[in-house]
């Protein structure tokens, strides 16, 4: 049990130092697998969009350590991790002007979630900025399930792959739930 602890905190070290280098991960996530960089890196980012062969009109989401309470949004049953797209007089003050003008989506909104993993958890902490994610594939394809239905191309592309130990994963393996606020207040499910 000592000898795993030791082996995540060194994988967690490596992953953090991969991310202030600028570089690109594949990542576990609290759902799926993913592919990130430190939020705050306009190049990595560029990098992101280049290796997934995404459109720039398709945004990407970040991991917080901390998000408000919004009480108008609506009650989530299945206790499903969610993500958030927000509006960005909403986004810009938590998370301020460091963010990669390069997320947001053209109309200035920025999906962000809180994960339930403390490995993700752990990075954000130790890098002391959001990390973008986004799935791990390949623009068009389908997203992967877990870690052996990522393609190889993609593997091949990111500069760094946490290894996929089982004490890393989730058991979740679906996309998160995506919940819209939108500039009236109201919210809009885009994913149940």
């Amino acid at each position: 049990m000592i000898g795993q602890m030791i082996m995540i905190s060194e994988i967690i070290e490596e992953t953090v130092k991969a991310l202030r280098a600028g570089k690109t991960l594949l990542y576990p996530t609290d759902t799926i697998w993913g592919v990130g960089c430190d939020a705050c890196n306009a190049d990595a980012v560029e990098r992101l969009y280049a290796i997934k062969e995404r459109d720039h009109s398709k945004s990407m989401l970040v991991l917080v350590d901390r998000l408000p309470e919004f009480p108008e949004i609506p009650d989530n049953p299945e206790d499903r991790p969610t993500t958030y797209i927000l509006p960005e007089n909403i986004w810009r003050p938590l998370l301020g002007d460091a963010i990669a003008d390069n997320l947001a989506a053209a109309d200035g909104s920025l999906g962000i979630r809180v994960p339930r993993h403390a490995f993700c958890q752990e990075v954000i902490h130790r890098l002391g900025a959001p990390l973008v994610s986004t799935s791990a594939n390949l623009s068009g394809r389908p997203s992967p399930q877990n870690y052996n239905e990522i393609e190889e191309e993609l593997k091949r592309r990111v500069d760094y792959c946490v290894p996929p130990l089982p004490e890393l994963l989730s058991a979740e393996t679906r996309g998160s739930r995506i919940v819209k606020l939108l500039p009236d207040g109201t919210t809009a499910i885009l994913r149940p």
